[in-house]
C-alpha cells in the first residue's frame, strides 16, 4: 500500500518474526515446526503480492485461502492422535508469552487507521479491546510461573475472556472488510489486511494466538501437562 510508511511494514515484519520465534520456542525448537512457519509465510507473501486478496468481490471471498488452511491444521492437530501429542508437548509459558505481541498487532492497527487502511473499530480506540490481553500476558505468567500465586482457575479465566477479546476484533475485522457481506465501515473498510505484510495477521498471527490460548485451555482443563509442574499452584 503506497500510503502506508515503510516503517510500519517493518514495524509488522518485526513482529511476525517474534511470533514465529516465541512458538517455535513453544515447540521446543522442532524443525518441522519452524519449516511448515517459514513456507506458510513465504507462500503467503508471494500471494500477496501478487494482489490475489485484494479481489474482494468474489464468493466465497479468496481470503477463505488465507485463513481456511491454518483453521483447517488447528482442527487437524485437536482431533487427531498424533495432532494432540504435539499440542501437549508444547511449553505452557511460552504458549502464555506469544500473547504479549498482541501489543505491537495492535500498534500496527493504530498506524493503519491513521494512514486510511482500517477502520477506527478495528483500533483501541475503537471496539478492539485486544491490546488488554498482551498487556496482561505477562503479568499471568509472572503470576503463574514466577511468584506462584496464581493458579489453574486464573489462567483457565484469563484465557476465556482473551478468546472473547479476540473473537470480537475477527467478527469485526471480518464484516468491516470489503467483501459481499460487509456490515461496517463502508467509508473507510478493513483493507490493509489483504495486502502484504500484513496478510500475515489474519494468516499467521491470529491463527496462533487462537491455537496459543486452546492448547492452553486444553492442558489446563487436562491437568496432567508437563509444563504445569513448572511450579503452578493447581487451584
Amino acid at each position: 500500500m503506497n500510503n502506508v510508511p515503510v516503517f510500519v511494514d517493518w514495524l509488522f515484519g518485526f513482529t511476525t518474526a517474534i511470533t514465529a520465534a516465541i512458538f517455535y520456542k513453544a515447540s521446543h525448537n522442532s524443525r518441522f515446526t519452524l519449516g511448515i512457519i517459514v513456507g506458510w509465510l513465504l507462500l503467503q507473501a508471494i500471494v500477496a503480492y501478487t494482489g490475489f486478496y485484494t479481489v474482494t468481490n468474489s464468493m466465497p471471498p479468496r481470503f477463505v485461502l488465507l485463513v481456511g488452511p491454518p483453521l483447517i491444521l488447528i482442527a487437524l492437530l485437536f482431533f487427531t492422535r498424533k495432532g494432540r501429542n504435539y499440542l501437549d508437548t508444547l511449553d505452557h509459558k511460552m504458549l502464555i508469552l506469544l500473547h504479549t505481541v498482541r501489543i505491537p498487532v495492535e500498534i500496527t492497527l493504530y498506524f493503519l487507521f491513521v494512514y486510511e487502511a482500517v477502520p477506527r473499530l478495528m483500533t483501541f480506540e475503537g471496539r478492539n479491546l485486544d491490546i488488554l490481553s498482551g498487556l496482561t500476558a505477562p503479568l499471568m505468567y509472572y503470576l503463574v510461573f514466577i511468584r506462584k500465586t496464581g493458579g489453574r482457575k486464573l489462567l483457565i479465566g484469563w484465557n476465556i475472556v482473551c478468546l472473547v477479546l479476540l473473537f470480537n476484533i475477527v467478527i469485526n475485522a471480518v464484516l468491516a472488510a470489503p467483501f459481499p457481506f460487509q456490515q461496517f465501515a463502508f467509508d473507510r473498510p478493513n483493507v490493509g489486511v489483504l495486502y502484504f505484510p500484513f496478510v500475515w495477521l489474519p494468516g499467521f498471527i491470529v491463527p496462533l494466538v487462537l491455537l496459543s490460548h486452546l492448547v492452553s485451555l486444553r492442558q489446563l482443563l487436562a491437568n496432567n501437562s508437563k509444563q504445569l509442574e513448572a511450579g503452578m499452584i493447581l487451584k
